[in-house]
């Protein structure tokens, strides 16, 4: 399929955010693929009073650390929370400004919105990746990727219910990782749930997601290849 085909459509009119209760089958899919982790992986989750997607968001990272495995009685997977009352020069170090987000590797992947629906798939194997250390991008990727030491914000739009979505932000968490890998740590990704974040949907005008922008320009409408994600990233940083 070409990158066009493989988008869905964003109807702004009804918005569809699924909250933090997962079923018995998906509850039993989420331990069987956490059992996959080698490594310890904490994420962060920042949070404000009165918001109902942050804790639903905590109540859904709260299902991960109950389905990982444990080594030496401790979670492989755990997390903590940063209040925007209590937490805010943690906030600052992030230059987070919006709730709920889940953040890995000191900030560098994130998810603003809770990462529900569709977007568990994606989380979930970031995890596990960044648990065995190996981000499963093609060697001319990671060298690609090596050599950009300027800043990139690389942001996914999507949806809950959008299939291909969680293999665009996948995509992008990964490069993000294999900078912060390589020790530049220049990218950050950051996958923004749309219906959560309208005025961010509204900038980049989307139709249908995934839709992908780096440093603020749109460079993918639909999923893209590997190589050509990574050489745009390369080219617009």
């Amino acid at each position: 399929m070409s990158s066009e085909e493989e988008t869905s459509e964003f109807n702004e009119e009804h918005p569809m955010v699924p909250g933090g209760e997962l079923d018995e089958e998906t509850l039993e899919a989420l331990e069987e693929a956490l059992r996959d982790m080698a490594s310890p992986v904490i994420a962060e989750i920042f949070v404000k009073e009165s918001c109902y997607y942050c804790q639903e968001t905590i109540k859904l990272l709260s299902y991960f650390r109950e389905k990982s495995p444990s080594v030496n009685g401790k979670k492989l997977f755990d997390f903590v929370v940063y209040d925007k009352e209590k937490d805010v020069e943690k906030f600052k170090q992030y230059g987070i400004s919006r709730t709920p987000t889940v953040t890995l590797v000191e900030g560098r992947i994130r998810y603003t919105g809770i990462p529900s629906g569709e977007e568990i798939r994606s989380l979930v194997e970031t995890i596990i990746r960044i648990s065995q250390n190996d981000s499963g991008l093609e060697e001319s990727s990671k060298q690609t990727i090596k050599s950009i030491n300027r800043k990139v914000y690389i942001e996914v739009i999507i949806t809950p219910s959008c299939p291909y979505c969680p293999y665009a932000a996948l995509l992008a968490n990964m490069i993000a990782f294999e900078s912060y890998k390589s020790g530049n740590k220049s990218v950050i990704a950051d996958t923004v749930e749309a219906y959560e974040n309208p005025d961010i949907a509204d900038k980049y005008n989307v139709m249908s997601v995934p839709v992908i922008a780096i440093n603020g320009e749109v460079a993918f409408v639909g999923l893209p290849y590997e190589v050509d994600f990574v050489e745009k990233v390369k080219e617009l940083s």
